[in-house]
C-alpha cells in the first residue's frame, strides 16, 4: 500500500507535489499546536478541536492549488464584487456577524481559552450589532470566495452571456447553495457558543465537499464546450 502511494506521488507534477508537501507543512503545524495547547491547558482532546485542523487545511490546499485564469481588468473588478458579496453573504448566515440578540455584552477578545483555530476569537455583542471573529471560520469563507473569484472568471470567459453564465451549470451554483447551508449549521452558533459537536461536524463535512466542488469544478467542461 505504501509502495502504491509512493507512485502515485511520483506521478503527479512538480505544482502537485509542491501542494501537497505544504499542505502536509500546514497540517503537521497545526496538529503540533493543538497537542501543544492540550499540554498547556491540560484539558482532554475533543472533536472541536479538530475542526480548525480540517477546515484550514482542506483551505490552504485549495489555495495552493487555485490560480485564477487571466483576463482583463473589468472582469476581475467584478468577480472580485461577487466574491466579496459572497463572503458577506456567508459571514452572515454562518454566524460571523449580525444583528444584536437585544444583550449588549461589549467587546471580548479570547487568546487562551479555546484551542488553536479558535482563539484568538473576537467576540462583540453590542445593541445593534454583534459579531464574532472565529479564525478558522473566517480564514475557511475566505477560501471559498476566493474560489468563488476564480470561478467567476472562468464562467465569464467560458460562457456566451458573461458572469450569468456562473449560474447556468448545477455544478457551479451547488457550491454556493452548499455553502451557505455549511455556515448555518456551521457557524451560526458561534456567537452563543451553543452549537453541539455533531452540528459543527456537519458544517465541516459541507465546507470540504464545497471546497472540492469550486475547485474541480465537475461540468465545467462542458459548460465550455456548450458556451463557444
Amino acid at each position: 500500500m505504501f509502495d502504491r502511494a509512493t507512485r502515485r506521488v511520483d506521478a503527479l507534477g512538480d505544482g502537485d507535489r509542491r501542494t501537497l508537501l505544504y499542505t502536509a507543512v500546514v497540517a503537521n503545524t497545526l496538529v503540533l499546536l493543538v497537542l501543544a495547547y492540550a499540554i498547556y491547558s491540560g484539558r482532554p482532546v475533543t472533536s472541536l478541536w479538530a475542526y480548525p485542523v480540517v477546515w484550514i487545511t482542506v483551505g490552504a490546499w485549495a489555495l495552493l492549488r487555485t490560480s485564477p485564469a487571466p483576463t482583463d481588468a473589468r472582469t476581475r473588478r467584478v468577480a472580485a464584487v461577487v466574491a466579496v458579496g459572497y463572503y458577506l453573504l456567508l459571514g452572515f448566515v454562518g454566524g460571523l456577524f449580525g444583528p444584536s440578540q437585544g444583550i449588549a455584552t461589549g467587546l471580548t477578545v479570547q487568546v487562551t481559552d479555546l484551542p488553536p483555530g479558535w482563539n484568538p476569537a473576537v467576540l462583540y455583542g453590542g445593541e445593534t450589532v454583534q459579531f464574532a471573529f472565529i479564525p478558522y471560520m473566517a480564514f475557511g469563507y475566505a477560501v471559498l470566495s476566493y474560489l468563488v473569484y476564480a470561478t467567476a472568471i472562468e464562467a465569464k470567459s467560458a460562457v456566451a452571456g458573461g458572469l450569468l453564465g456562473l449560474f447556468s451549470c448545477v455544478s457551479c451554483t451547488l457550491p454556493v447553495v452548499a455553502s451557505v447551508l455549511g455556515g448555518f449549521v456551521g457557524g451560526a452558533g458561534a456567537l452563543t457558543a451553543a452549537a453541539s459537536s455533531l452540528t459543527y461536524g456537519a458544517g465541516t463535512v459541507v465546507f470540504v465537499v464545497t471546497v472540492l466542488l469550486l475547485s474541480y469544478r465537475p461540468g465545467f467542461g462542458l459548460l465550455q464546450r456548450d458556451g463557444r
